[in-house]
């Protein structure tokens, strides 16, 4: 009896769990390409090449910060700090090169660091103090948001460095600089999450956080590079849309952790750690720009993108859950 129920759930012969696999490991591809492919014939726009590198420009930002917060969901964590980070590196680097227009590295890194460090006191609240993820990164949100307001004092800083400029309007033969950035950086992490030690240790602290501290892994220092990591790439998106836009606003970075949380869902990591991978998020990126840039050349209210975008997410997560389960 027991044997007939075990013969009953084997694969059929000729391997029926090759389609299951070939969805889970495909699916959100093919759910980009159908995207691509319906919005090619129903758009003349859409499938040329200056659209398709508006398209990358745009997702260039989103998908800086989507990588970071990759990291910090694989280790069962989410940051809604990272539009405020943004912010504040906004702000500061476009107040250096306000002061002086041939620093813009330094106004880069400082930038980056600025948010760096406020990536580390999350962190460091949720690591050592055991604050909840969504609670210490909710209040570094609005602390980060603060501090750019009076840095400012609620005024935009106006940028006239050319070669800060660059940094976000610029262009590397026919690819925009920031899309160079933005493989750059999904190269850089990617090496780190799959070819080091410290990439191990992230997914272990995400799979089973008692497994981790007990086979001798520094969870908590783990968890707070974590957030540092993630702190310097919103700093680095921040600095990148202030040079798109030549300002430094106090305002700047609202709703981009949303975005980010929800390419790194799209992409199939899983909000409680532990599961996940680069390539997944920056498909969902890719999604994510991929409709916006649809919805706006077929000049759809953005009242109804907003609707369409809530579903079309709703609907990808529901298809790559399911294909997960079979």
């Amino acid at each position: 009896m027991l044997n007939g129920l075990s013969l009953k759930r084997q694969p059929p012969p000729g391997g029926g769990g090759i389609p299951a696999d070939m969805l889970r490991k495909y699916g959100l591809i093919g759910i980009l390409l159908l995207a691509v492919i319906v919005l090619s014939i129903v758009s003349d726009a859409f499938l040329t090449f200056t659209n398709l590198m508006n398209v990358l420009r745009q997702v260039s930002i989103n998908g800086i910060l989507a990588v970071g917060m990759t990291f910090v969901i694989l280790t069962a964590g989410i940051d809604l700090s990272i539009g405020s980070m943004m912010a504040v590196s906004a702000v500061i680097a476009a107040s250096i090169v306000s002061y002086n227009p041939d620093l813009a590295i330094v106004a880069l890194l400082a930038g980056m660091l600025a948010s760096g460090a406020l990536g580390g006191v999350s962190g460091t609240m949720s690591a050592k103090l055991n604050v909840a993820p969504f609670v210490a990164t909710l209040a570094m949100m609005t602390i980060a948001r603060g501090i750019a307001l009076i840095y400012t004092n609620g005024r935009p800083i106006v940028i006239d460095s050319p070669s800060f400029k660059f940094l976000g309007q610029g262009y590397l033969g026919p690819i925009p600089f920031p899309v160079v950035l933005f493989i750059l950086v999904t190269v850089i992490m990617s090496i780190i999450l799959y070819k080091t030690k410290f990439g191990r240790y992230i997914f272990a602290v995400g799979g089973n956080e008692n497994a981790a501290h007990i086979s001798g892994i520094r969870v908590s220092r783990v968890k707070i590079w974590v957030y540092v990591i993630n702190g310097l790439l919103a700093g680095l998106a921040g600095v990148l849309l202030a040079s798109r836009i030549s300002s430094g606003q106090p305002n700047s970075g609202m709703g981009y952790e949303l975005d980010a949380i929800a390419a790194v869902v799209i992409g199939g990591t899983s909000l409680f750690g532990g599961r996940g991978s680069m390539l997944g998020t920056i498909v969902g990126v890719l999604i994510i720009g991929v409709i916006n840039n649809g919805l706006n050349l077929l000049d759809v209210s953005s009242y109804w993108q907003q609707i369409i975008k809530g579903v079309i997410i709703a609907g990808a997560v529901i298809l790559d859950q399911r294909a997960k389960r079979a």
